[in-house]
């Protein structure tokens, strides 16, 4: 981007949209304060804040991981180490004697202090926004190290909402979102009446929620701002796109009339001086009509020609899984036969992608085990992109994927991907959560495995993106095991079984399983 200016004032709802890798993340994450080398980049210009900033990244992991899910959210107000510190107190105050009077006054000192910042109604309100995230009590109880990464990312969320924040930045707000909390997200986003600047591929929140588009464009890296609705935009944008083609075909006619009259005059010494000025005119004329807009490029995503392996490359027996005295699952078995496809559903922390990490080796189980068959292969898609070495780069990610490619085929492969050129020596770390999609995605294709296990492979995506992936599940002949909340993507896959957590119970798959998709 160059010379870009604008203002997120109260009451401002901006909708920012454009394709993977046009640097939408990279954007909040310089507006939030989070990188304010810009990632590297030659970086000019000044941005002011006024008030708090609310920022919810695509892969949050900030906070202490032993603090509890609860104290998290509600110290976005300075509550939930007030809370604890009450309830130590408490504690203390059976001791009798002078250290009971003394942890009297301690309770009594922070009590005072938690009145004043809103006391019982603001936790009160706190716990209504993590309800409303299908975040219960169980999850609220729990140590943030032992949540999954859609369970923290729900709890990012609900602390910011409960934050007051004159500002919000959300990136892609809706992953790890059911059907319902997503409509109560809306609802909570249109009531809301601090400046919001948000990212997402969700069409009908963005239609529903925003009252200025800003658009940023992955070939020219322009910000064009809309100050209209979502509805009024997407016409703007194609009365914009007629106008520049009208305008740029009449001046490729003039400007011809003039080339071809230049043409003719300039033969003649005479006429020399007039056919040039007539050639420069000709090109300011080309010079002062908008080029059309490039159309985006998309990655060509095709999953790999699986290896050759036995009639059962994947089994597990009796697996369970618990994080203290939590459990998560028990007694699950599972057999991946050559070229089967099935679908993983469950509720949000019903072990589904515990139970991915477990099949590619990822984690350990309490109990069972995994028996891996003749010539398997797994390709393991994991949705908080733990797979990628966040300090080597795209390129150096790639090679680690496969003992037989080359630099070259690496290369290739990346600018199918869309990375190309400079792009290749990013660190991984550094890239939006489209762009570490695409290149774990990138990854799986020379991997030559016969067993994909895809946790949530179409979040962070953009629509002509996401069409390729359901292209690519169509197609891919191996085994696939998918969880996912994207019903297109399992219509996709066309499963022939379905596992329901955390009971492990397996069932042929019909589409009335549809309807549990949404509510994952």
């Amino acid at each position: 981007m160059s010379d870009v200016s604008f203002r997120i004032a109260k009451g401002d709802k901006i909708g920012l949209v454009g394709r993977n890798g046009a640097g939408k993340t990279t954007m909040t994450k310089v507006l939030a304060g989070v990188s304010d080398d810009r990632d590297g980049h030659t970086a000019h210009g000044e941005i002011t804040r006024k008030g708090e900033v609310g920022y919810l990244p695509q892969d949050p992991r900030s906070g202490d991981p032993e603090q509890t899910a609860r104290a998290r959210i509600l110290d976005a107000r300075g509550l939930g180490t007030l809370r604890a510190r009450m309830r130590d107190a408490t504690d203390r105050m059976a001791l009798g004697g002078a250290d009971g009077e003394a942890a009297m006054r301690d309770y009594t000192r922070h009590e005072d202090r938690f009145l004043a910042l809103g006391g019982y109604a603001a936790e009160a309100e706190g716990e209504s926004i993590a309800s409303n995230l299908k975040l219960p009590e169980r999850i609220l109880e729990q140590p943030l190290s032992t949540l999954s990464g859609g369970q923290r990312r729900r709890i990012e969320l609900a602390r910011i909402l409960f934050s007051g924040a004159e500002t919000m930045l959300l990136d892609e707000p809706t992953n790890h979102l059911d059907a319902d909390s997503v409509v109560w997200l809306r609802e909570f986003l249109q009531g809301y009446a601090g400046g919001l600047l948000i990212i997402s591929h969700d069409v009908e929140l963005i239609g529903d929620t925003v009252n200025r588009v800003f658009y940023l464009d992955a070939n020219r890296q322009i910000i064009d701002i809309y100050n209209m609705s979502w509805k009024n935009y997407q016409r703007q944008r194609e009365v914009d796109a007629e106008r520049r083609k009208r305008e740029r075909t009449n001046a490729e006619r003039a400007a011809g009339q003039l080339q071809m009259q230049a043409a003719k005059m300039g033969a003649k010494a005479t006429k020399a001086v007039a056919a040039k000025n007539m050639l420069r005119r000709a090109e300011r004329m080309m010079d002062g009509v908008e080029a059309d807009l490039v159309s985006d490029r998309v990655a060509k995503i095709r999953f790999p020609k699986p290896s050759p392996c036995g009639k059962t490359p994947l089994m597990a027996h009796n697996l369970s899984k618990s994080y203290g005295s939590l459990e998560i699952f028990t007694a699950v078995d599972l057999a991946i036969d050559r070229g089967s496809k099935v679908v993983v559903l469950g509720l949000n922390g019903a072990g589904k992608t515990t139970l991915l990490r477990i099949l590619a080796g990822a984690s350990e189980p309490d109990t069972g085990g995994i028996d891996r068959g003749y010539g398997l292969r797994i390709g393991y898609y994991a949705q908080e992109h733990e797979t990628l070495d966040v300090n080597r780069s795209v390129l150096e990610n790639m090679m680690s994927s496969s003992d037989e490619i080359s630099s070259s085929e690496a290369r290739r492969v990346l600018g199918s991907f869309l990375f190309t050129g400079d792009d290749t020596s990013k660190p991984a770390g550094v890239l939006s959560g489209g762009e570490k999609t695409r290149l774990s995605l990138a990854m799986l294709v020379v991997s030559s495995a016969n067993v994909l296990l895809l946790d949530e492979p179409t979040n962070n995506l953009d629509p002509a993106s996401r069409e390729q992936i359901l292209g690519a599940l169509a197609e891919y002949e191996g085994a696939v095991v998918l969880v996912s909340h994207d019903e297109g993507a399992v219509e996709a896959l066309s499963p022939e079984r379905v596992l329901i957590m955390p009971e492990g119970t397996e069932d042929h798959y019909s589409r009335e399983y549809l309807d549990l998709v949404g509510l994952d």
